[in-house]
């Protein structure tokens, strides 16, 4: 393997390693205080109880739903996202949530509003047929407004292909 391969293979490292650590919550002490304890500390829930918020911008423990470039179909592994959402609903008949439909920023302003939308009407179909009521859930589409990331490349335009799940009530 040539040292040019083996560098891009380690930048490629660096950045899914750097991209893990930029979603880690707040410790209250530094990995240099928790190694002179002798110790790791206590163990911490992923969830970050004060915001609500656990995976791009949606209200935990609901998941995002990611999506294929100019797509708003819902498919793969993405079917079991858009179930782990319509659980948590099922149990909890009084939460009311707003999908927000959100592109990646390539085509017009007017384009990914609409596209957006599209993402945002296909998740609530979905959750409707798995027997969610409509009158629970609205939409609104931010098109590339809201993004997460703001590289210029095909990590950050996935990223940003998405539907937000927010609990309004």
């Amino acid at each position: 393997m040539g040292s040019k391969k083996m560098f891009h293979w380690a930048a490629l490292g660096l950045l899914i390693l750097g991209l893990g650590l930029t979603g880690c919550s707040k410790k209250s002490e530094t990995a240099a205080q928790q190694d002179a304890r002798g110790g790791a500390g206590v163990t911490e829930s992923l969830e970050t109880p004060d915001s609500g918020i656990m995976e791009g911008r949606t209200s935990a423990p609901m998941v995002p739903v990611y999506f294929e470039f100019d797509s708003s179909k819902v498919t793969g592994e993405q079917v079991q996202r858009i179930q782990t959402n319509a659980d948590f609903l099922k149990k909890n008949p009084d939460v009311s949530i707003r999908i927000e439909g959100n592109c990646d920023p390539r085509g017009t302003q007017e384009y990914n509003l609409a596209l957006g939308e599209r993402r945002a009407q296909s998740a609530k179909s979905y959750l409707v047929n798995l027997g969610i009521k409509a009158n629970r859930l609205t939409t609104i589409s931010f098109g590339e407004e809201k993004l997460l990331l703001f590289g210029h490349d095909e990590i950050s335009y996935a990223q940003n292909r998405r539907d937000d799940f927010v609990i309004v009530k």
